[in-house]
């Protein structure tokens, strides 16, 4: 059973250093990373960027320094590049920012490590292991009276028919990056027993039974997919943004959005600043919900500790959560900001072929993907100040989807 944290937690951050070099060092140079390192380097603040393999964070004027590393997935492996990198460039007490889910879980199991030279972005584990382990997350929703889908967890096969009379079902792992980088899917449909025993089974030779959850399907596509998102300081929000996640892929269970737009969202606010409080958060988080199309009920799907893939969707509402981190870490003030609705983020590269796909299945219209367009403040790679990554994206295309297809035939 979920115990929820008694005590509150105050994260520390060191003192204020003047000289303007000190910067930030970011795990990933995907789309999330330029992002930070645009929002960073247009300030003056150096960025370096670590990744393990070629990247378009490496063709941005606002990356000081790209390092390719052996590894940014094993926990040790990535904890000791980014210790390695520092003391090689001389990046000592320079703020140290994860973009991915297993660097979080890495940087708070080694905080205690990693805060000897940099700034650490990343809370404690007693904090985020809330948000890591979906089983617990579930938990800890359910005891605070946050509204989540109906959750199962059965330990061998032979639990499985129990739940037959519940289809249609989803079964989905506890620990994100494990299932996700053994199979490519966020998470797999089931409608029939057969289909319900067979993904168990396949998904048995994945990941541990512990760590497979079979979920409730709240209907609806992206359409019906909410994000909270905000800074937040010891469990208080100092900024939010909300956001509905208007196409993503795959339709159903998607693994990244395509299109997003900020709209206000009064009623994720709440129950977000409840689960917040009670772990005492702090640092940047996007809360994922759905909302039940026949009940209106928002359900809580995920927790991501971490910059998400589409946070840049921020400094183009008002909200610049990077610079926040920093400022944060700086022990400068974070002055309090509401995002501005009807601001739109694109990821083209993947959105014209989520987009077709919607035209053509009757989700989408064209004159709705048009208007998407028109509020588009913001593309996940394109800048008219930055350009080459967006064409060095283009180029590396081939190698980045082969890459991809490697990782998940491992």
């Amino acid at each position: 059973m979920a115990t929820i944290p008694q005590t509150p937690r105050t994260i520390e951050v060191k003192a204020p250093v003047q000289s303007q070099r000190v910067g930030a060092l970011v795990v990933g140079g995907d789309h999330p990373g330029l992002a930070i390192a645009r929002s960073l380097g247009r300030r003056g603040i150096p960025v370096y960027i670590i990744d393990d393999q070629y990247c378009i964070s490496s063709f941005s004027k606002y990356a000081s320094k790209v390092v390719r590393v052996e590894s940014i997935l094993d926990e040790r492996k990535t904890v000791a590049a980014a210790l390695e990198v520092g003391r090689r460039y001389n990046l000592r007490d320079w703020v140290l920012i994860p973009t991915r889910d297993e660097n979080v879980a890495a940087f708070s199991r080694y905080r205690e490590e990693l805060a000897r030279f940099f700034r650490v972005t990343t809370g404690d584990w007693s904090s985020v292991e809330w948000a890591w382990d979906k089983k617990k997350t579930y938990e800890l929703a359910e005891k605070l009276d946050i509204p989540c889908p109906k959750t199962f967890n059965p330990r061998s096969i032979d639990e499985v028919p129990a739940l037959f009379p519940r289809l249609p079902l989803a079964i989905k792992p506890a620990v994100k990056e494990n299932f996700f980088y053994a199979t490519g899917a966020k998470a797999w449909r089931a409608d029939t027993p057969e289909e319900l025993m067979s993904l168990y089974a396949k998904a048995v030779a994945q990941i541990k039974p512990e760590e497979i959850l079979i979920q409730e399907i709240v209907p609806g596509d992206g359409t019906t997919q909410y994000s909270y998102c905000a800074f937040v300081q010891n469990g208080v929000p100092a900024s939010v943004l909300t956001a509905r996640r208007v196409r993503q892929h795959p339709r159903e269970f998607g693994r990244a959005a395509t299109y997003v737009e900020t709209i206000d969202a009064p009623e994720i606010e709440a129950l977000s600043e409840r689960f917040l409080r009670a772990i005492q958060y702090h640092g940047v988080v996007e809360i994922e919900y759905k909302r039940h199309a026949k009940t209106g009920e928002y359900k809580l799907l995920d927790v991501n500790a971490r910059p998400w893939g589409f946070h840049a969707i921020g400094s183009a509402a008002g909200v610049d959560f990077p610079y926040m981190i920093y400022a944060d870490q700086m022990g400068m003030a974070v002055e309090p900001v509401r995002a501005k609705a009807g601001v739109g983020w694109l990821r083209m590269v993947s959105d014209i072929p989520t987009a077709l796909s919607d035209l053509l299945h009757g989700s989408l219209s064209f004159t709705t993907y048009i208007q998407s367009l028109r509020a588009t403040r913001v593309e996940s790679v394109f800048s008219a100040g930055d350009p080459l990554p967006s064409l060095a994206e283009l180029v590396m295309l081939p190698y980045l989807a082969a890459k991809k297809y490697l990782k998940f035939k491992k």
